[in-house]
C-alpha cells in the first residue's frame, strides 16, 4: 500500500472562513458563502450508506456525532476524542459498557428534540436490528463487537459490548459515525438528510451541486460563522483548477490536487494559500481472488512483486508520500509497520529488478510470456486520483506479461460493483475513518465485510 498526501488550496480571503468551524483563537467574521469544488457526484447523501468521503465531506457538517476527534491535533487516537452530542462518557468496571451522558435542548433541523432514543435507533439501524434497513452498510463490520444499545431516559445511552474494546470510542469519533434521527427514514436520509449540525441541508442536484445553509438554532452559541457552503461538482480536474484560479471557487477539493498541480496553482495564483498534508489513506491493488486465474495465489504473489511503489509516489506525489502497510506509519500514525519490517514483505524490498525477475519466473511457469500475456481489465473510479495510479499500475504489470486495459466506473456504481466481486483487478484509494486496527482490519479484511473487496477470509 502507498500512503497518499492531501493537497488543497484556498483563496487568501477565504481561508479564515474555511477554518472558522474549528476552535481557532482568531477574531472571526460571520457571514458569506464558502464555495468549494467537489470532484464527484455521490450516490446519495446518507453517510451510513456510502463508502466514500464524497458524501462525508459535504454532509458531516449537517450531522453530529456523539464524540469527535480534536481538530487541532494531527494524530488521532483515543486520547484525542472530545465531546460532541455527548457531554461525557464512562466505562463499566469490566470494560463492556460505555455510557454517554447527552446534551439536553438539542433539536433536529425539523424542530424535533434529540434524545437517547435516536442514538439507540442509529446503531440498531447499523446492526441491522431495526425494521427500517440501510440500502448499503459499508461500516457494519466496525460494530461486530457491539451487542446492543440501550436508552435510559432522554439523556443517557449505553453501548453494550460483547468483550472489552478500548478503541470503541475512537470508532464513534469518525466522520462516518453520525447520529441519525429515529423519525426520519433511511430513504429520506439519502436525498434530504436531517441532522443536528451547524448546517442544514438545502439541495443535492446530481452532477451539479450540493448546498447547505447555516442552522440559526445550532446548539453551539455563535456557530457556525458561515451563512452556507456550496459544493459545485466539477469532475474534470483541469476545469476545476481553472475555476479556482479564476476565482470561481474559494477552496479546492482536498484530494483532487496532485503535488505537480499544486506547484502550477501556486504559480498561476500566488495569492492562494496551499497546504500539503499526510492523509490516513492508501492507494492499493484489489484482486478478485474468486475469479480465475486470480484464485491462484502464485499470480497474486507475482503481481505484488511487480510493483515499484516508489515510482507511484514519485510520479503522482512528486516524491511526497510514504510506502506503508495497512496502517498509517509514524509519526502521523501509531500502528504503522516499521520500515525494516515492511521490507521483509514480498514486493516491498528495495531491489525492484530482483522482485520483477521473480515475478516473471512465476508467470512463465504458469504459461505466460512475451507471446502469451495475461489479458485483464483494471477497474477504478472515474476520478483523476484513481485513474492516475491505475494507469501506472497497468504500465508496471506489462513488465511481468500482464496486459491491462482501464475500466472506469462512476462513483455511484463503484461500491456495489466491487462488493459483488464484478471485477478482475482494481485500483482503489482507501481512506481509513479511524487510525486503529479495530477499524482497518475489521473493515477491509474481516470475512463478510462489505468493504472487504478482495474477499480475503481466514
Amino acid at each position: 500500500m502507498i500512503g497518499r498526501m492531501l493537497s488543497s488550496c484556498a483563496a487568501a480571503g477565504a481561508l479564515l472562513l474555511a477554518l472558522s468551524s474549528g476552535n481557532i483563537a482568531l477574531a472571526q467574521k460571520s457571514g458569506g458563502i464558502l464555495r468549494i469544488q467537489h470532484w464527484d457526484s455521490p450516490a446519495s447523501m446518507s453517510i451510513h450508506e456510502e463508502a466514500t468521503y464524497s458524501t462525508v465531506l459535504p454532509i458531516m457538517g449537517v450531522m453530529n456525532n456523539l464524540v469527535l476527534y480534536k481538530q487541532d491535533v494531527p494524530q488521532n487516537s483515543v486520547q484525542t476524542v472530545v465531546p460532541d452530542l455527548a457531554e461525557s462518557w464512562s466505562w463499566s468496571e469490566d470494560g463492556t459498557e460505555l455510557t454517554f451522558k447527552l446534551r439536553s435542548g438539542v433539536k433536529w433541523h425539523d424542530g424535533k428534540p434529540f434524545t437517547a432514543k435516536d442514538v439507540q435507533c442509529t446503531w440498531d439501524l447499523v446492526l441491522g436490528k431495526s425494521e427500517q434497513k440501510l440500502r448499503g452498510n459499508p461500516r457494519k463490520s466496525w460494530y461486530r463487537n457491539l451487542d446492543h444499545v440501550t436508552a435510559s431516559g432522554d439523556n443517557e445511552a449505553t453501548f453494550h459490548l460483547k468483550r472489552p474494546q478500548p478503541a470503541f470510542v475512537a470508532l464513534l469519533a469518525s466522520g462516518y459515525s453520525p447520529v441519525y434521527p429515529c423519525h426520519v427514514t433511511p430513504a429520506q436520509m439519502r436525498q434530504h438528510p436531517i441532522g443536528t449540525g451547524p448546517f442544514k441541508f438545502v439541495e443535492f442536484k446530481p452532477n451539479e451541486h450540493i448546498k447547505v445553509a447555516r442552522n440559526p438554532d445550532y446548539w453551539k452559541p455563535g456557530r457556525p460563522y458561515l451563512d452556507g457552503i456550496e459544493y459545485t461538482i466539477v469532475p474534470n480536474r483541469s476545469t476545476a483548477i481553472l475555476g479556482f484560479v479564476a476565482g470561481q471557487f474559494d477552496v479546492t477539493w482536498p484530494f483532487s490536487i496532485s503535488v505537480p498541480l499544486l506547484k502550477d496553482i501556486r504559480s498561476q495564483a500566488p495569492q492562494a494559500i496551499c497546504e500539503l498534508r499526510t492523509t490516513n489513506g492508501t492507494t492499493n491493488l484489489l484482486v478478485n481472488r474468486d475469479a480465475p486465474p486470480f484464485d491462484n495465489p502464485e499470480i497474486r504473489r507475482a503481481m505484488a512483486l511487480a510493483l515499484d511503489r516508489k515510482a507511484f509516489i514519485d510520479i503522482i506525489s512528486g516524491g511526497e508520500g510514504k510506502i506503508g502497510g495497512a496502517m498509517l506509519p509514524p509519526p502521523e500514525g501509531q500502528w504503522g509497520m516499521p520500515p525494516e519490517m515492511l521490507q521483509t514483505i514480498p514486493g516491498y524490498g528495495p531491489d525492484i529488478g530482483k522482485n520483477r525477475a521473480e515475478a516473471r519466473s512465476i508467470m512463465e511457469k504458469l504459461g505466460y510470456g512475451p507471446d502469451k500475456a495475461l489479458e485483464i481489465k483494471v477497474s477504478t473510479r472515474n476520478v483523476p486520483t484513481y485513474r492516475d495510479p491505475a494507469v501506472i499500475l497497468i504500465d508496471q504489470l506489462k513488465e511481468i506479461h500482464i496486459n491491462g486495459v482501464l475500466d472506469t466506473v462512476e462513483t455511484a456504481n463503484w461500491h456495489s460493483k466491487v462488493t459483488r466481486k464484478d471485477y478482475m483487478v482494481g485500483l482503489n484509494n482507501t481512506g481509513s475513518g479511524v487510525d486503529d486496527p479495530d477499524q482497518q482490519f475489521y473493515e477491509n479484511y474481516a470475512c463478510g465485510s462489505d468493504r472487504n473487496y478482495s474477499g480475503y477470509c481466514n
